[in-house]
């Protein structure tokens, strides 16, 4: 693989694109807080970690956070135990519902189903009527409030009258198995369950009751059930339940009134978010709403260049931080556009056709979306006016370098396309983009303001031009508040700093770029090792999935022969055959576009590929199958039937 950097861009920003956008605004706001000029991105990056206190303090009034600040900025700065604002006094749902006005504050889709938009008065007058049922129900402060929802308005509404009582909200998509929502759940104890009735995925109207009954009856700290409607079911389903109730119920005794808030400490809980949970029950991350609502606000504002009034879409579930992410955009006060369902049902191009009709202007996606577009030929480009779109943002796993083409050729000429990378762990982004820089092919643009990213070799030294754990050096307000049921905090120590101790590490494999922007390798936990050289699977999905037979690809170290050899399974579409003529063309492929190292020892056709609700596939649940070790929660799989393609085969034994 030829080493990234220095080649030419794909897109430039135009000078007065920069010059009118909120970046540059910032930096001549921080240049006089700096007393000192700062010409580049990448000098007001230096200022925002040497002065982290500043800068912080900065974006809180940069952004009008609503609330007291109190006089201390950041104390105890260790990792973990830094507390940023410890004086501090918000309410999250204050800072987002700062708009009660007739324009548009949600719109949303549900396949070609249901259609619905609020304004930001309709949105208040619910969340009152939530917020003041849920008081009723005896949620208060530190309260968790559950969700199984689609991604619709009441699930939005339903967040903000949580965090409006102090409470903390914690949610998965309806397409969650039952063990897998009480391997959740049940670790925290929520008061309230709130579920729909149902959903629809790809045409199909998908039923629950039967798990929502199985689900409520093994949470007893529940003490009401509400069922939102979405099939038109709520009442005969929340009939079957001992304490469910219709939504129109539980909100009947209630009329909308101005919503109140409590102001908390700044680091109060939020969020429960969970690890992906392939290596065991997952980890309850919990997550505080200064730091969470801090770090959104710069991320929309500077990094997406978000104003009031644009139109927000991440296509995303609320098992998903992206969900949390896309929702925070109220606080700048953005429109937020919501889509729930399969990304290419009714038509291929449900997804363009709804950002053209309501004119997007960032439109957030994975990078396997991407892909898929490109494998089916779609070219919006020509198909669509997405004159309103900005900005692109792709997650969830690298963006293939040939992804970035399609972008600029088959979506839009001029648009600012950022990779982004974070994680569930942080509920935002250590690398993502750069509205005033050039994007180059390959490359995420550039580590987060304020947040002091580096690359490390194994033995804990920074390192340029090659690869590494991907760190972070110096303490930031969104790291987790702590692990639900770690009481002395062991679980969360070494979920991060055991590698490096006072340092996170995030478990990805990266590499600083010749141009200052990183690529991302995959999960270093995940990655390569054969002859002690180690590879991440990105590059080689990167040239298999070039490949028009190959649907999709994982690859896994095996260990052989005292050492690990490289087994590459492939998802091939109907008709192709895994012939030898295939088998050369994928391995001539990766050996010319990644390196000879790259090459499989095997190549082997399977029908399916596990992965996680998110999407992600999972490389370790299907390295364990393949060594005989059991995966501990394969609830945490949208397809662990898969799992079995993988056990006992006589190939992987030669």
């Amino acid at each position: 693989m030829s080493h990234p950097g220095a080649q030419t861009p794909l897109w430039r920003p135009a000078p007065e694109r920069v010059a009118s956008g909120n970046l540059a605004e910032f930096m001549r706001a921080a240049e006089r807080r700096a007393g000192r000029r700062l010409t580049s991105y990448a000098e007001l990056h230096a200022w925002s970690i040497e002065e982290r206190e500043a800068f912080w303090d900065l974006i809180w009034d940069y952004c009008g956070v609503i609330g007291e600040r109190g006089e201390r900025i950041l104390i105890d700065d260790t990792m973990p135990g830094a507390r940023f604002f410890p004086d501090a006094r918000i309410n999250f749902a204050e800072n987002l519902l700062r708009r009660n006005d007739g324009t548009t504050a949600m719109v949303f889709r549900g396949e070609d189903k249901l259609e619905r938009r609020l304004s930001w008065a309709e949105l208040n007058a619910l969340v009152s009527r939530l917020q003041q049922a849920l008081a009723a129900a005896g949620v208060g402060v530190g309260d968790r409030v559950a969700a199984m929802l689609p991604n619709m308005p009441e699930a939005v509404a339903l967040m903000l009258a949580t965090a409006s009582l102090g409470a903390v909200f914690s949610s998965c998509s309806p397409d969650f198995g039952e063990r897998g929502v009480l391997d959740r759940f049940g670790q925290i104890e929520p008061k309230v369950f709130v579920s729909a009735d149902g959903y629809w995925y790809a045409g199909k109207r998908i039923q629950i009751g039967d798990k929502l009954a199985a689900i409520a009856a093994e949470l007893p700290s529940v003490e009401r059930v509400v069922i939102v409607p979405y099939l038109g079911e709520a009442g005969a389903v929340a009939a079957r339940l001992p304490k469910g109730v219709p939504l129109a119920g539980f909100l009947a005794p209630f009329e909308a009134q101005p919503v109140t808030y409590v102001r908390l400490p700044f680091a109060t809980p939020l969020y429960i978010l969970y690890s992906s949970g392939t290596t065991g029950v997952p980890k309850c991350i919990v997550h505080g709403a200064g730091g969470t609502l801090l770090q959104h606000l710069k991320e929309h504002r500077l990094h997406c260049d978000v104003r009031p009034g644009d139109r927000v879409f991440y296509f995303t579930t609320l098992g998903w931080m992206m969900w949390n992410w896309l929702a925070s955009a109220l606080a700048s006060e953005a429109t937020i556009i919501l889509f729930d369902g399969s990304p290419f049902s009714p038509t291929q191009t449900v997804l363009y056709d709804y950002a053209q009709f309501e004119r997007v202007t960032l439109f957030g996606t994975s990078a396997k979306y991407i892909d898929a577009c490109k494998k089916a030929g779609l070219d919006p480009a020509s198909t669509h006016n997405l004159s309103a779109l900005r900005l692109v943002t792709s997650t969830g796993s690298p963006l293939a370098p040939e992804s970035f083409d399609y972008v600029y050729d088959h979506i839009k000429k001029d648009v600012h396309l950022a990779s982004i990378s974070g994680g569930t762990d942080i509920v935002s982004c250590f690398v993502l983009g750069d509205p005033t820089s050039p994007v180059y092919r390959s490359e995420i643009q550039a580590a987060g303001l304020g947040m002091a990213v580096d690359v490390w070799s194994e033995d804990g030294r920074p390192v340029r031009g090659e690869r590494g754990e991907l760190v972070c050096t110096k303490a930031f307000p969104s790291m987790p508040v702590k692990f639900w049921n770690d009481p002395d905090g062991t679980k969360y120590r070494a979920a991060y700093f055991d590698r490096f101790p006072g340092v996170w590490c995030h478990g990805d494999f990266a590499e600083w770029t010749a141009n200052g922007g990183m690529v991302i390798h995959g999960r270093s936990d995940a990655t390569l090792n054969p002859g002690g050289v180690r590879i991440g699977t990105a590059e080689i999905y990167a040239q298999v999935e070039q490949i028009p037979e190959v649907i999709e690809a994982i690859a896994i170290g095996q260990n052989w022969d005292h050492d690990v050899r490289v087994v590459l399974f492939v998802r091939l579409k109907e008709g192709a055959e895994l012939d030898e003529g295939l088998i050369k063309r994928i391995k001539d492929r990766i050996r010319t576009g990644a390196s000879p190292r790259h090459v499989p020892a095997k190549i082997l056709r399977v029908a399916d590929i596990p992965r996680t609700r998110s999407g992600k596939i999972t490389e370790l649940a299907v390295r364990d199958i393949v060594h005989g070790r059991p995966v501990k929660n394969t609830e945490a799989l949208a397809n662990p039937e898969a799992l079995e393609l993988f056990e006992g085969l006589n190939e992987l034994q030669t």
